[in-house]
């Protein structure tokens, strides 16, 4: 891939398997210096910080802010600057909302949505004070459409892009962007696992359960392979997209579109 992002230094939250390692290595390849981020046993953090070219590591929990904070402290004093953010962090938990429990809703909503904004809220006045800041932050489908059972990860979404749009308006007149991705359902160890179970449940071949089940509101049918989400990001990091903000880019084989 062309050195694109060269000289520049990322963070990218949940970074240590699926979409976020993805990125990580697209961003590597496009020449960038990049932190890595998430939970995995440590066999599996070294084989990501090695797919990453060594890249460092950095801990912290993602619902809790004053971690937030050290740890966006820390890529700034590891690169001596962070031109990018990419909150990608997050997790599910599926209930009819009648009994969906209260600590699964708050960590969602902290994970999934007010982790961004603390990640935000400490890079950003280094981002203007260098005259360069790209925010990306990693949405979904369920950011602009809903599905049921899924209340609290529903909710999350729409708050992140909401606050993709507000902080872009915050930014528009400055050198930095702030845009969400929104992929629909992508091809990650969690999400092929649920394609097993779906099966036997209803009776049907894997096959069929993916295509008519777990994808049945993705009319292309496929997985989005997370090489395709992370070259969406290297586009939004990269000099090209300078007049792309507070957008909301959907890659859902047309999900939305319905």
């Amino acid at each position: 891939m062309e050195q694109i992002l060269g000289g520049k230094a990322a963070l990218i939250t949940g970074s240590t398997s699926g979409i976020g390692l993805a990125i990580a290595q697209a961003f590597v390849a496009a020449g960038a210096k990049v932190m890595l981020n998430g939970f995995g046993k440590a066999e599996d953090i070294a084989a990501a910080q090695a797919a990453c070219g060594g890249a460092p590591y950095h801990p912290a929990d993602m619902s809790k802010p004053a971690e937030i904070r050290a740890m966006v402290g820390a890529a700034q004093a590891a690169f001596g600057k962070l031109d990018i953010l990419v909150n990608n962090a997050g997790i599910q938990f599926v209930s009819p909302v009648q009994d969906f429990p209260d600590e699964k809703w708050d960590a969602i909503i902290a994970i999934n949505m007010s982790s961004n904004f603390h990640a935000i809220k400490a890079a950003l006045p280094g981002m203007l004070a260098q005259g360069f800041g790209r925010i990306i932050n990693v949405a979904s489908a369920h950011g602009l459409v809903a599905s049921p059972y899924k209340t609290a990860y529903v909710a999350a979404k729409h708050g992140v892009v909401g606050l993709t749009k507000s902080v872009a308006l915050e930014v528009a007149q400055a050198p930095v962007t702030c845009n969400a991705i929104c992929p629909g359902f992508v091809r990650t160890p969690l999400a092929e696992a649920q394609v097993k179970p779906l099966a036997e449940k209803f009776g049907i071949s894997e096959e069929a359960a993916l295509r008519d089940k777990l994808l049945e509101k993705q009319p292309s049918k496929r997985w989005i392979e997370p090489e395709e989400v992370a070259a969406m990001a290297v586009y939004l990091a990269s000099p090209a997209a300078a007049g792309v903000n507070g957008a909301a880019l959907s890659i859902d084989g047309g999900w939305v579109a319905a």
